[in-house]
């Protein structure tokens, strides 16, 4: 009899670790464009997203809005009017699923491929993003760096300005996630 409570307690444990969600607790997400004449750096802490862990699914979102740093005031409202058009294209967001076993139960650093949609200036782009998750007494970190091409998102830059955006875009994501 107490085998089979404990079973059960084990059984119930387990299936509410499974149907666990990690959402961000802080988070930045940073990108630069090293373009030939001018390097433009912009990141934001405004980022947020969840991770189920019953199914490695996951969701972020940032608001194009919330970028901050640029060179200059006029930098950053052409960076929002001009070419992410923020006011028609709020958010950016990467949705999808990460394709490797985690257990998140245990402490222990994966290195992982989230597939999914990343939609930048309202373009949704399938993409594979390389990821680093490490899991750390009951607290998930995830850290990634990539790159965004501006035209597969439709976002166009002027031949006037062509020497000083890069067509290229590095991305750098830093997480620390909790359980929700």
């Amino acid at each position: 009899m107490k085998s089979i409570v404990f079973f059960l307690f084990v059984l119930g444990h387990l299936s509410m670790c499974a149907q666990t969600k990690f959402s961000i607790k802080t988070g930045e997400i940073e990108f630069t464009s090293n373009a030939k004449l001018e390097l433009i750096k912009a990141e934001s802490k405004n980022i947020q997203g969840v991770i189920n862990t019953a199914n490695n699914q996951f969701a972020f979102l940032v608001k194009v809005q919330s970028f901050e740093g640029f060179n200059s005031k006029l930098q950053k409202d052409h960076f929002n009017e001009k070419y992410m058009e923020s006011d028609k294209f709020y958010d950016a967001t990467f949705t999808g699923k990460i394709m490797e076993t985690i257990n998140y139960s245990k402490d222990g650093e994966y290195d992982v491929k989230a597939n999914g949609y990343l939609t930048i200036h309202g373009k949704k782009q399938p993409r594979t993003i390389p990821a680093k998750i490490k899991m750390d007494q009951g607290v998930l970190s995830v850290v990634s760096s990539f790159t965004v091409v501006l035209a597969d998102h439709d976002i166009k830059i002027p031949e006037i300005v062509s020497t000083k955006i890069a067509t290229e875009i590095y991305v750098k994501m830093n997480l620390v996630m909790a359980p929700k």
